[in-house]
């Protein structure tokens, strides 16, 4: 049977790639929208948080005798430049990465609540405080891109700018 220490170790893993996978989404994403600065600015910030979360989950492995999985890192950074350069050719990128990056925001805030149930199931409340900080940043994103979206939404219809 797998104990909850085992299944954190693993989890944690997966935190690591889904943040190397957002880097790497949010920043291809944010060097290509000259025509919405507020938009590109709060990516930018969210950038540099996603790092801190990335090295921050990395250091809750390190406290658990573990390391991160090159593997699925590896898929991580891939699918994150995958999805950024998606949008490349689309008339609609600004719309369809604004919305993609909410919803994903989203997906983040459900494996860090995850994360921290199993993390206090396992008796480590250290990484646990650690996963809430975390939290606490990727709630503040989510509900920025909640609301600004209508924004970036009324800008591409009444411009029709690509980026």
């Amino acid at each position: 049977m797998t104990t909850p220490r085992e299944h954190l170790i693993d989890w944690l893993r997966d935190a690591y790639a889904m943040e190397v996978q957002a880097e790497k989404m949010l920043s291809n994403t944010a060097d290509r929208l000259e025509d919405y600065p507020a938009l590109k600015a709060r990516l930018q910030q969210h950038v540099v948080e996603t790092r801190n979360q990335a090295s921050q989950v990395e250091q809750c492995l390190h406290q658990l005798n573990a390391d991160t999985s090159m593997l699925k890192t590896g898929v991580g950074a891939i699918t994150g430049i995958a999805q950024a350069m998606s949008g490349i050719f689309a008339s609609d990128e600004v719309v369809k990465g604004a919305v993609f990056g909410a919803a994903f925001e989203y997906f983040e805030i459900i494996n860090y609540k995850a994360l921290i149930t199993t993390a206090q199931a396992a008796g480590e409340a250290g990484i646990a405080a650690v996963l809430e900080r975390i939290l606490e940043e990727e709630l503040a994103m989510a509900e920025w891109m909640e609301d600004n979206l209508p924004a970036v939404l009324r800008q591409y219809l009444a411009t029709g700018e690509k980026r």
